[in-house]
């Protein structure tokens, strides 16, 4: 069965160029022009993925991603930007997106990185393939290590009694960092294990992702579980 995809790109010619040539790619795409529609099929015909333009008129592209995440939608979000400025890029991962890419680009590019969202989606992660490491279970199946439970099956995660809301990219980081607990991990490692190839040295999205966390999972008073190892990558563990 194809996935399905919903295209929200105002620009014609490239919502056009885009639709035939995931299409031909093997998804089921629908193409429309603005937010307003995005935002009407996604809640008709929720679809497996989502490639959205940040600049549309009326709602733009960061503004349908942050109504589908409030919601609890947690479709993978890939996102167009024709926006380069580093800050920029940061505002649409704050508002949900799991990805993006700069235009001009190359639609190979995209294809990758749709391939990386949905792996991510419609495979469960465990500890086979991963770098090895294993955290404690409980009888219940939750992963606990570090300070933190983590329940890969219903996707939540607990620092002590403090349930944590994370978007999937997170999720999905705090998760291999935990059944890896002890474990450094370098960039490269994580880069494939998350989103399915490397960003490049010059990428800040692994660092954008942990700062995110550290965020989140902080507790005044109480030290970061993630550790970076400089010039290596990043651990969690329990000093």
């Amino acid at each position: 069965m194809p996935h399905n995809l919903l295209l929200a790109e105002d620009d014609r010619a490239i919502r056009h160029a885009l639709e035939r040539a995931l299409t031909l790619e093997g998804y089921a795409v629908t193409a429309v022009a603005d937010g307003v529609q995005a935002l009407a099929q996604a809640h008709r015909t929720p679809p497996d993925v989502l490639v959205l333009d940040v600049m549309m008129p009326g709602i733009d592209g960061l503004q349908v991603c942050r109504v589908l995440r409030a919601e609890g939608d947690r479709t993978p979000i890939l996102m167009l930007t024709a926006l380069v400025e580093t800050a920029d890029r940061i505002a649409g991962l704050d508002a949900g997106a799991d990805d993006y890419v700069v235009k001009p680009f190359d639609v190979e590019e995209v294809f990758a990185r749709l391939r990386a969202l949905l792996r991510r989606t419609v495979t469960p992660r465990d500890a086979s393939g991963e770098v090895p490491g294993e955290p404690r279970r409980t009888p219940d199946g939750r992963l606990t290590a570090a300070g933190l439970r983590l329940d890969p099956q219903a996707r939540r995660v607990w620092r002590g009694p403090r349930e944590i809301d994370l978007t999937r990219t997170e999720f999905d980081l705090l998760e291999l960092l935990v059944r890896n607990c002890g474990i450094v991990l370098d960039h490269t490692t994580i880069y494939d294990r998350i989103w399915g190839y490397d960003f490049g040295p010059g990428s800040k999205n692994l660092a954008v992702y942990v700062g995110y966390l550290r965020r989140k999972l902080d507790e005044p008073g109480v030290p970061s579980p993630i550790h970076t190892v400089r010039g290596v990558g990043y651990v969690l563990r329990e000093d």
